[in-house]
């Protein structure tokens, strides 16, 4: 009998990072499809069933709020699985340390949630666990987002697709809010991640199980949903207002949507 080596079963262990928007602004307003306590519990049974695919497997939950980021649940810290009175009451313990900061210093004052330090974080823990260990699982992000774009963050999130792209980290998306996410869409485009927006978010655990809980090795023989079209316009950086057309700076490549005869980035005339 072949022992098995970290390289052989590597292809079907999964390590999943999962963005949750705990956005407050959205989860109270009318743009959210069903309650938080409903969408937590089949989050909750989403990242159990990830759990019970590979016992190899690993699952990092962040919380995604208004001005801040935090780590919920992570599954190497103990053999146990998440409950959910123990998730439910991390995140308002979250939830309330998040509205005690100033919001005067959120990233975007019309009640987008801090995605670009999530995505970051993901990111940092990805690179973490790839170097404390021989074992190296097949990395992924998924963004469960429902708060609409934050145009200022728009800088940041490219900066994390990036860094995302060339660590062949997929980005998948799940949008949950009533419009499509421009920076989500780019970002599952440009890594190679599956974009969604659930038609019935009642039915949110079927969507998370039959196309997000496949691992990476496995996608190559499953028809996944393909994007129907992606929105590539920029932010640009002086307004950080969504643009179709704009201008340059040839030296740092910012984007204005005025002309500026000196840029304020790089500072070449």
């Amino acid at each position: 009998m072949t022992p098995v080596t970290s390289k052989q079963y590597a292809d079907d262990v999964s390590l999943l990072m999962v963005l949750i928007d705990t956005n407050p602004l959205f989860w109270s307003s009318t743009a959210a499809p069903l309650s938080f306590s409903k969408f937590l519990s089949q989050v909750l049974s989403f990242v159990n069933s990830i759990l019970l695919l590979n016992q190899l497997n690993q699952v990092m939950v962040i919380a995604t709020g208004l001005n801040s980021c935090d780590y919920i649940y992570d599954s190497s810290s103990g053999p146990t699985t998440p409950r959910f009175d123990t998730l439910l009451q991390k995140l308002e313990d979250f939830v309330v340390k998040d509205e005690e900061l100033n919001k005067d210093d959120s990233v975007d004052g019309i009640g987008s949630s801090l995605l670009s330090g999530s995505l970051s974080m993901a990111l940092c823990y990805i690179q973490r666990v790839f170097r404390s260990g021989s074992l190296h699982p097949q990395p992924r992000i998924l963004c469960m987002h429902g708060s609409q774009d934050g145009s200022g963050q728009y800088v940041a999130i490219m900066n994390s697709i990036f860094s995302a792209q060339r660590s062949m980290v997929p980005i998948d998306s799940c949008v949950i809010g009533s419009q499509h996410s421009a920076f989500l869409q780019q970002a599952s485009y440009i890594t190679g991640g599956v974009y969604l927006k659930p038609q019935q978010p009642d039915g949110l655990f079927q969507y998370l199980t039959t196309v997000f809980a496949t691992d990476l090795h496995s996608r190559s023989y499953l028809q996944l949903p393909k994007p129907v079209g992606v929105d590539f316009r920029a932010s640009c950086f002086c307004h950080k207002n969504t643009i179709d057309m704009g201008y340059i700076c040839s030296v740092c490549l910012s984007i204005f949507c005025k002309h500026h005869k000196k840029c304020s980035t790089c500072g070449i005339l």
